[in-house]
């Protein structure tokens, strides 16, 4: 019994998680399928809005961050069951983007607009791409075991859920993070760039530059010279298109950015 609760904790966590990343999509984008979004009409003061925003950002950068560090998780696994550690993870992060989602404060101002309709389609059609460079980074890597699906179905099944080996699909042999340069295309494409799209850019590009050395820290403690080899070979977030490539896959054990 206890193995299926824990089955359905993390199919649900997962499923909630996904709602919340097709939400980013349009929040974000400014698309009109939510009631909210990223440049929805101010509310409130500057002062607050610009207390509440950091308040929200840096609450989700500590967490998405700190929780994926080996230390927390030994000392985590004692409080969740070892199956369940990485859906609570992505459970957290995800209630954390609503919480966002739902309390953002939108700043009034704009830095630039992109008048041209067919410039306006690229410029979207760029963003587009960002979030699917996401999706599919994911699944290079094992989507399941990073959101936690794979974890609470191997314990459904009565077995152990072992590490995945290193190795360096597709994306992953012309650049470290494809995950992260899709998040960093889907910050800043944007035809038309708010004050506020602006500050939620800049912030979450500088957390993505501090998160990647904690995780290349970790990564290289876990692989030894073999990460260490892949750093020197292939660049973290400027793709090398023409460069030497090299074999295998590499596995992430850490972070989703955001998302993910």
């Amino acid at each position: 019994m206890k193995r299926i609760a824990i089955f359905l904790y993390g199919t649900i966590s997962h499923l909630i998680f996904f709602s919340t990343f097709l939400y980013a999509i349009a929040f974000l984008g400014n698309l009109p399928w939510v009631p909210k979004t990223i440049d929805s009409a101010a509310e409130g003061s500057l002062a607050l809005a610009i207390a509440v925003n950091t308040a929200l950002l840096g609450l989700f950068a500590v967490q998405h961050s700190g929780m994926a560090r080996p230390a927390f998780k030994r000392w985590w696994t004692k409080i969740v069951p070892q199956p369940a550690e990485r859906s609570t993870y992505v459970l957290i992060s995800s209630l954390l983007m609503i919480a966002l989602f739902w309390l953002w404060r939108p700043l009034p101002g704009i830095v630039w607009s992109i008048e041209n309709p067919t410039a306006r389609g690229v410029v979207h059609g760029v963003y587009g791409v960002g979030w699917i460079t996401i999706l599919v980074s994911t699944f290079l890597i094992n989507h399941f075991d990073l959101f936690g699906l794979r974890q609470v179905y191997l314990h459904l099944r009565g077995r152990d859920s072992t590490p995945l080996s290193f190795s360096t699909p597709i994306l992953y042999r012309f650049v470290r993070h494809p995950l992260y340069v899709g998040w960093l295309i889907a910050f800043w494409a944007a035809p038309t760039m708010s004050v506020t799209r602006l500050v939620f850019a800049i912030a979450n590009t500088l957390y993505i530059l501090v998160a990647i050395r904690f995780e290349e820290h970790d990564l290289a403690a876990e692989h030894g010279s073999r990460y260490q080899d892949y750093q020197r070979d292939v660049p973290m977030l400027i793709p090398n298109l023409t460069g030497k490539k090299r074999q295998g896959n590499v596995s992430h054990s850490t972070t989703i950015p955001n998302a993910s």
